[in-house]
């Protein structure tokens, strides 16, 4: 079950932007939970605090495309200093706002998302240029299973430092964190030489002169998006019935038991799910994700006065196995479906995509935990994650690299045992197309690309 993980980490620089692209988005599972102890606080009401966070994920929706763009054309380090450092100078001016002034926090929260971390889409549109095959799919699930990482340890510390230091506190600690992120991540992708345009493919189709079409006049794109948007609606969904159900208990240490929990499951689901060899079933995650929300209803209050919600944790544990294996094959479908010089604006699009079901997750939760309790809210996520499931059968399955007959354009030299050439240039580091040899290769073709 290790081997694909094995050929996958031999490959250079994968571990060092994995590992900085992940630092730099650390803050992001703690901010909904800080921002909403310090709008509950300042206004007591869950709706408000819900259209605070709300905002901040809409900022970052709202330029996903735009960045993906950017980041196609190039100068991909630079981008992730500047919204590194714009980004934290917007959490430090909130924490500094009275809560007499909380309505200021609303336009303040997307002026800020505006320049939330890139990194995500930009990693991601990276893995296609270094992997194939099963190692890419392999690559993807490493990326949904250490992420799951953040959704551990971040929701303690967060709640850790609200409990023991404040809302404001935590804030602060998260735009440091942040900050430090966006600068590792930057250096990374200079260390590994690809802070330039991707280059082209061997045997992709020439790029049409004229304005380019939107990605969201290709169907199975947008199928993919939307499906991504209620996915993510109905996870943050559960994240505020969370949060909402230990602020109501006056425990917000119980947010570090329950969220982590969720997370660990998900971890888990997703390590095995990246040594499992073949396609991935995204239909069949996709409904096992909404199984698992679902189970979770009968056990929250008011329709059930459990003692303490550490009752629920082992259904929590089994809730998230499916999460990560989900989020994996949505990514790695996507990377097969984009275009190959457009994958960072397709990523960009999935960012929208997340950050739009983050910012309608925010006030719909809340105003459903409002109006029927923790009940409510978990309802709300159960529906928005099936709905999820069954647009899932819509997705397009993308060729198959290793039987359609004309396996993958280029193969990284790690991964596939033969020895390394020299890297293409503005790719230093990188793995570079591997030379066809024997009878069956015709003279002058392409390196890496099989004889017609």
């Amino acid at each position: 079950m290790l081997a694909n993980y094995r050929r996958l980490f031999a490959v250079p620089h994968v571990l060092s932007l994995l590992a900085w692209s992940l630092t730099a988005r650390f803050y992001t599972p703690g901010l909904m939970i800080a921002v909403t102890f310090l709008v509950v606080d300042w206004t007591g009401s869950y709706s408000l605090a819900g259209l605070v966070a709300g905002a901040f994920t809409l900022g970052m929706a709202l330029v996903g495309p735009l960045r993906g763009r950017m980041a196609d054309k190039g100068g991909t380090d630079r981008l992730v200093l500047v919204c590194g450092v714009v980004f934290t100078v917007g959490l430090l001016a909130l924490t500094w706002l009275p809560g007499s002034l909380w309505w200021v926090s609303i336009p303040l929260a997307l002026g800020t998302g505006l320049f939330g971390t890139p990194a995500n889409q930009i990693v991601r549109a990276l893995w296609p240029r270094l992997t194939r095959g099963p190692e890419r799919q392999a690559i993807y699930a490493a990326e949904a299973t250490t992420q799951e990482l953040l959704f551990v340890f971040c929701p303690i510390l967060t709640a850790g430092v609200v409990a023991f230091a404040g809302a404001r506190w935590a804030l602060v600690m998260l735009a440091v964190l942040g900050l430090l992120g966006a600068l590792g991540f930057a250096l990374a992708l200079r260390r590994a030489g690809v802070t330039g345009p991707a280059p082209v493919e061997a045997g992709a189709a020439p790029e049409p002169t004229g304005p380019r079409r939107s990605l969201l006049r290709r169907p199975a794109l947008v199928v993919l998006f939307v499906m991504c948007l209620l996915m993510v609606s109905g996870i943050m969904g559960v994240d505020m019935a969370i949060v909402a159900w230990a602020n109501e208990l006056n425990a917000p240490h119980l947010v570090m038991v329950l969220a982590s929990v969720w997370a660990l499951g998900s971890l888990v689901g997703g390590a095995i799910a990246g040594g499992l060899r073949g396609r991935p079933r995204l239909v069949r995650r996709s409904f096992a994700s909404a199984a698992g929300v679902a189970v979770l209803l009968p056990f929250t209050p008011p329709l059930v006065e459990l003692s303490t919600p550490l009752w629920v944790t082992p259904l929590l544990f089994l809730s998230g196995l499916a999460i990560a294996p989900t989020l994996a094959a949505t990514m790695g479908r996507l990377g097969d479906l984009a275009p190959a010089d457009r994958r960072a604006e397709a990523f960009g699009w999935m960012a929208t995509a997340l950050g739009t079901g983050g910012a309608v997750a925010g006030p719909l939760a809340g105003a459903l935990i409002d109006l029927m309790g923790i009940t409510g809210g978990v309802l709300g996520a159960t529906v928005l994650v099936t709905v999820a499931a069954l647009l899932s059968a819509f997705v397009p399955q993308a060729p198959d690299e290793a039987s359609d007959g004309g396996a993958a354009d280029t193969v990284p030299a790690e991964v596939s045992g033969i020895a390394e050439a020299a890297p293409p240039a503005g790719a230093a580091g990188l793995v570079a197309p591997v030379a066809e040899s024997g009878p069956g290769a015709a003279p002058g073709t392409p390196a890496g690309r099989p004889a017609d």
